[in-house]
């Protein structure tokens, strides 16, 4: 079981990525997925979640209006869409996934189970 975030790069302020988070070896559509972020010398926080159904999302009051998770079966990724990006979003962006029996995403980092490495997101101008 592996995941992999990928999209990060570098984006000026009210700029826009589109982070893809891939799985392999299983399916993502099995799993609630959550997005975390982590900035120098800053702890790892939550960015955004979405249930294994897709259903129900949610986000972290600093990226709400602004970002938005997905899920692509297609492809087998969610995917997190950032809009209007400031300073203050860049950071090491990273997905990570519950175990099967929990079918809601969480806002701890500590309640999932699988991690991919991260991508990085610089916005600067």
């Amino acid at each position: 079981v592996q995941l992999q975030a990928s999209g990060g790069g570098l984006v000026q302020p009210g700029g826009s990525l589109r982070l893809s988070c891939a799985a392999s070896g299983f399916t993502l559509a099995y799993f609630a997925i959550g997005w975390f972020r982590q900035a120098p010398g800053k702890e790892r926080e939550f960015v955004a979640g979405i249930s294994w159904s897709g259903g129900s999302t949610y986000y972290a009051d600093s990226v709400k209006g602004r970002f938005a998770i997905t899920r692509d079966s297609a492809k087998n990724t969610v995917d997190l869409q950032m809009n209007s990006l400031k300073p203050e979003d860049a950071a090491v962006y990273t997905c990570a996934a519950r175990r099967r029996s929990y079918t809601t995403s969480s806002i701890s980092p500590y309640d999932y189970y699988y991690w991919g490495q991260g991508t990085l997101v610089t916005v600067s101008s």
